[in-house]
């Protein structure tokens, strides 16, 4: 009687876990359909919301030295460094700045960036702020 007591907890605890590791692995695959791309997420928010000034010549070049026309130049920076620090979202200045006090926030008088433009950037620059 104790064998098959224990034999039923064992088939449940096993079942248990096989849904877990089914449901775990069904979300690690959702999160890697997730990813986001800079060319088809990230640069269509940069040409829309940040090229009116962070261009060749633009006023935000002039001010700061950050040109975001190419993934190169959004990776480089301003005159005083990195904007952008892959993986970590809180330590990327442009986060800061697109989520900051009116005085500071980007893009300078003009609308701020939606929730979901916001999150698309930290989830690229969480993602390692990768060039795809």
């Amino acid at each position: 009687m104790l064998e098959m007591n224990v034999s039923k907890y064992i088939v449940r605890f096993l079942g248990a876990v096989g849904l877990f590791l089914g449901l775990t692995g069904a979300s690690m695959a959702a999160g890697a359909n997730n990813m986001v791309s800079y060319k088809e997420d990230v640069y269509p928010i940069i040409q829309y919301r940040c090229l009116g000034c962070h261009k060749a010549g633009g006023a935000g070049e002039m001010a700061s030295g950050l040109n975001m026309e190419t993934y190169e130049g959004l990776m480089k920076g301003t005159k005083h460094g990195a904007v952008i620090m892959p993986h970590n979202a809180l330590a990327s200045t442009l986060v800061r700045l697109i989520t900051g006090e009116a005085a500071i926030r980007m893009p300078h008088n003009a609308k701020r960036l939606s929730s979901c433009e916001i999150s698309t950037w930290k989830r690229w620059i969480l993602q390692g702020a990768k060039d795809n």
